[in-house]
């Protein structure tokens, strides 16, 4: 019995020596690769930024843009994309929130809401620019009101929507059901539990999910230039819905394709690098309330 006893410490320990070393091997991969992940990013982002930061000016933030005479800014087309952002988020946001809402804590179990979630998820996959032939059907043909900002900016959220009403719910399963039960023992409603619970306890990847459709519209280019066009109305502040709405996006777009001013390179570099700063605030802007709350919390 005791030789028997040895044989199999031996053979455990024999094995367990082995998946140390598996587990270290694999370790050391999965680092190996996630750093080469960062390094590009950083590299990428560096690269861009390190053409254009150095040679904004607020003149060619806040000027006009020039289509013959080099010297054109991208005032009016900065501001379009901050309109329509804030217009897109106001829609999709709310509306995203309580459909996820609803998925986690209303809809039953069954067949239909089950294919609704599979819709929901193709279209949080479908490419940005069927969500602009929509926004043509929709605005331009049926409507007839042409390419303006409120078309582009209602399309943007359209594209929003399945991916905020998806992380909205994803955010609320994964919050512990051990607190939604000790808020229905301290005699809360459903509504209250949702409301002083689940959402406050889910705000991190609900956040997570805005800082990604934020960047995503900010940075669109396909669904703008099929529903609000490539062109603005010359006026730097114009807050007129039927106005069109070309975005710092599809002038960098235009800038490198089509443009023909001498200093189109420039121009592109440096609104690149306006644009990559732009949405790197953006995650730091949402994120910082969560780190205050997480240092209260601690």
């Amino acid at each position: 019995m005791k030789v028997a006893t040895n044989g199999s410490q031996g053979a455990f320990s024999s094995g367990k020596g082995i998946n140390n070393v598996k587990n270290r091997i694999f370790t050391v991969l999965v680092w190996g690769i996630s750093a080469c992940i960062v390094l590009f990013i950083c590299a990428l982002l560096f690269l861009i930024l390190q053409k254009g930061l150095p040679h904004l000016t607020w003149d060619f933030i806040m000027g006009l843009p020039s289509e013959m005479e080099e010297g054109g800014g991208i005032g009016p087309a900065l501001f379009n994309s901050f309109y329509m952002l804030f217009i897109s988020l106001a829609i999709s946001i709310p509306l995203g929130m309580a459909a996820g809402i609803y998925l986690a804590e209303f809809a039953p179990n069954n067949k239909l809401v089950g294919f609704v979630r599979i819709c929901v998820e193709g279209l949080a996959s479908v490419p940005s620019i069927i969500f602009g032939l929509f926004g043509i059907a929709l605005f331009v043909e049926m409507f007839q009101i042409g390419l303006t900002i409120i078309g582009g900016a209602v399309s943007l959220a359209f594209l929003n929507l399945p991916v905020m009403t998806r992380v909205t719910e994803e955010a609320i399963r994964a919050v512990p059901k051990e607190m939604k039960q000790a808020s229905f023992a301290l005699g809360a409603t459903h509504l209250q539990t949702i409301r002083r619970v689940l959402v406050p306890t889910a705000i991190s990847g609900i956040v997570t999910g805005i800082c990604l459709v934020a960047g995503r519209a900010f940075g669109e280019s396909a669904v703008i230039i099929l529903t609000a066009g490539v062109t603005t109305s010359g006026e730097m502040w114009d807050f007129n819905l039927l106005s069109p709405g070309e975005t710092l996006a599809v002038h960098l777009w235009y800038v490198q394709s089509e443009a023909i001013v001498p200093d189109a390179v420039s121009i592109s570099d440096k609104a690149a690098a306006v644009l990559v700063f732009v949405i790197l605030m953006f995650n730091v802007v949402f994120r910082i309330p969560l780190w205050i709350k997480e240092r209260k919390n601690r």
